[in-house]
């Protein structure tokens, strides 16, 4: 299977849910997903003060790129902060976070399989 065909539509039809880990501050909406991988295309929003830190530090098995549209958030392993403008492409495996910002952030995210 493959993620979905969708035609041009507002994304704000598309309702935020709490990610997993179930932090009510940490939220997505998914924009599309292939029900048999998982990969998916999101918006993902980190309310001010969220801290993915129970999280731990996340490892996929899939490809992930990520860019900031607004606010920003630290990676606690690095010790770096991110803002908006700036992007990443994660191979599978590559370690990162957990993450807290103060203001917020939001970014939009696109997965694919390895």
């Amino acid at each position: 299977m493959k993620k979905p065909e969708h035609e041009f539509f507002s994304v704000t039809d598309v309702a935020f849910t709490v990610c997993p880990g179930d932090d009510p501050k940490i939220t997505e909406r998914i924009l599309a997903k292939d029900p048999e991988t998982g990969v998916a295309t999101r918006i993902l929003r980190y309310e001010p003060g969220a801290d993915s830190t129970p999280m731990g530090v996340q490892k996929h098995d899939f490809w992930e790129e990520v860019y900031i549209l607004e606010g920003s958030f630290t990676d606690l392993t690095l010790g770096r902060t991110f803002t908006a403008g700036m992007y990443a492409c994660r191979p599978p495996g590559m370690p990162h976070g957990p993450w807290r910002t103060d203001e917020g952030v939001v970014t939009f995210e696109v997965r694919y399989p390895a």
